[in-house]
């Protein structure tokens, strides 16, 4: 494989990573939750994909939309109604309580959907441009044009706006936000409700790209975790460096002579445990988070 097509592969899988990131990194940041059930969300925003594409011939990247709005409903209830009770619970309570959303919301999906794979094989799905032996595919490109779109929106949107800034302010001072008139229970459930959209967009171009089944979910939540280490908190393009990180050694590590696929995940943690070392706060992390 020439150096150009690693090249490109590692970009258009960066960008996807950060997508699937980009709401984790925004309900950690803002409300100090490890939103186990992270993974999960990704997983029903692919299941309404591929629902509204087999069901209604909608194709998944306008079903994207359909899928955040279904997800923003969904993260907007949990979070009002129930996540809203153990805020300032202990940060254990609300690993548990997400855990087991996790668990509910992923063995609700296989009692509708079954264990089978399913995948969204689009009319486009082999289509791409050639450049010389460099190939790159049209799903794929338009995957991570989207997820940087999506994430130089929601920076727009937090660092442009009036509901954006009262919500980085709720996450730097509770109290002070309060003190201010901010309305923190509102603010926390729409800061969850735009994280579990967000994962409602990965989890629609994941459906077009992979095949899925309601067990994968927990895999999506340990990478999410793992690139928003790698490029810190307090700014969304954080996750497109830790994406970049990431996809850097799921793509380029298995062509070392001698590793082999088998060792990429490894050394993407090996990775993180160094950054974590030389720089805690993550790669573009705020001070103000560590």
């Amino acid at each position: 494989m020439d150096l150009v097509q690693i090249l490109v592969n590692w970009l258009l899988l960066g960008s996807l990573y950060a997508a699937i990131a980009l709401g984790f990194s925004l309900v950690w940041g803002i409300m100090n939750i490890v939103n186990l059930a992270h993974g999960a969300f990704i997983l029903v925003g692919a299941y309404v994909a591929f629902t509204l594409y087999t069901q209604f011939h909608i194709d998944p990247f306008i079903g994207i939309i359909f899928s955040m709005l279904a997800l923003f409903l969904l993260g907007w209830i949990l979070q009002y109604v129930a996540i809203n009770r153990v805020i300032r619970a202990p940060q254990l309570v609300t690993f548990l309580f997400t855990f087991g959303l996790n668990l509910l919301i992923a063995d609700l999906v296989q009692q509708i959907f079954t264990s089978d794979q399913r995948s969204i094989n689009t009319s486009y799905a082999n289509i791409g441009l050639n450049i010389g032996s460099t190939h790159i595919a049209l799903d794929r490109t338009l995957a991570a044009i989207v997820a940087i779109l999506l994430t130089a929106a929601l920076s727009y949107f937090l660092s442009r706006t009036r509901t954006g800034n009262a919500i980085l302010a709720t996450g730097m001072d509770r109290d002070a936000a309060r003190l201010m008139g901010i309305d923190i229970r509102a603010i926390y459930a729409l800061t969850f409700a735009l994280g579990a959209a967000l994962a409602g967009a990965a989890g629609a171009m994941l459906a077009e790209l992979y095949t899925f089944s309601p067990s994968i979910g927990s895999a999506f939540t340990l990478r999410a975790f793992t690139i928003v280490v790698l490029g810190g908190l307090g700014t969304p393009w954080g996750v497109v460096a830790g994406g970049m990180v990431f996809g850097l050694a799921e793509t380029v590590v298995p062509l070392i002579p001698g590793v082999g696929p088998g060792y990429d995940n490894a050394i993407a943690f090996a990775v993180l445990v160094l950054v974590l070392i030389l720089r805690p706060t993550g790669l573009l992390g705020k001070q103000f988070y560590s």
